[in-house]
């Protein structure tokens, strides 16, 4: 039984970016946001935002894509990419115990502009940096070590030497041919209205190095700048524990 690779990022993070570039390694069965599909459109979902006609998949649950995982993992490799917020109703130490756990944090001023071009009244609740710093912390305290965390601007501006020091962390080998790819369709992260998030990364041909860029907050509505006030400790609290270059 293999330990599941796992990801916790929150959302518009450059998660996907990273998880195709796992995709690229092909020694691992990949997972795009399965607890995601159950949390949003399973046959119980928890979106906080659901409405009647929201997509509903019979069959799919939180229990379902954790066994599902499991019966995986029993027979190859996995990783998978997911938001902690996802799972906060399951995470039981017997649950985190199948997990090889890893963390990619960004800056909530990115992250709330970014999910506010796209949902204007998203809540809270969707964005999962409460979660997250709660999920490191039982992880933490359960195996006494820290856990592995990457920041975005981290990843972004230095994506070869923080991928490579991101696998020597978690345990696989480095594989520099996978931070390359082919401009494309991106179909297996599609299950979420055939992709409208993914743009950037369908026009892409690999991790290479950016600027770092500075979001101004208070361009933001007062709603919104709430919620960034609120989240912003929980992000610093990981920024703290992040992995750098040596």
């Amino acid at each position: 039984m293999h330990q599941i690779l796992t990801l916790w990022a929150t959302p518009r993070s450059t998660s996907t970016a990273f998880e195709w570039m796992m995709r690229q390694r092909g020694d691992m069965e990949c997972f795009h946001e399965p607890f995601g599909e159950a949390w949003y459109q399973g046959e119980s979902p928890l979106w906080p935002r659901l409405q009647k006609d929201s997509v509903r998949t019979p069959g799919l649950t939180l229990d379902s894509v954790f066994l599902n995982l499991k019966q995986t993992a029993s027979k190859k490799p996995v990783f998978t990419k997911d938001f902690p917020h996802y799972v906060s109703t399951i995470w039981t130490e017997e649950f985190l115990s199948h997990f090889n756990h890893s963390f990619l944090i960004r800056n909530p001023a990115k992250t709330i502009s970014s999910i506010y071009k796209h949902f204007p009244d998203f809540v809270i609740e969707e964005l999962g940096y409460i979660e997250q710093r709660e999920l490191f912390n039982k992880v933490y305290s359960i195996s006494n070590k820290v856990p592995v965390v990457i920041d975005s601007d981290d990843l972004l501006e230095n994506p070869y030497e923080m991928i490579e020091t991101y696998c020597n962390a978690v345990g696989i080998p480095f594989i520099e041919e996978a931070l390359s790819w082919k401009p494309g369709e991106r179909e297996e992260v599609s299950w979420w209205d055939g992709g409208s998030f993914h743009e950037n990364l369908r026009n892409s041909d690999g991790l290479k190095p950016q600027k770092r860029n500075y979001v101004e907050v208070n361009d933001l509505p007062e709603r919104v700048k709430k919620i960034y006030d609120i989240v912003m400790p929980h992000y610093n609290e990981l920024y703290e524990h992040r992995l750098t270059v040596k």
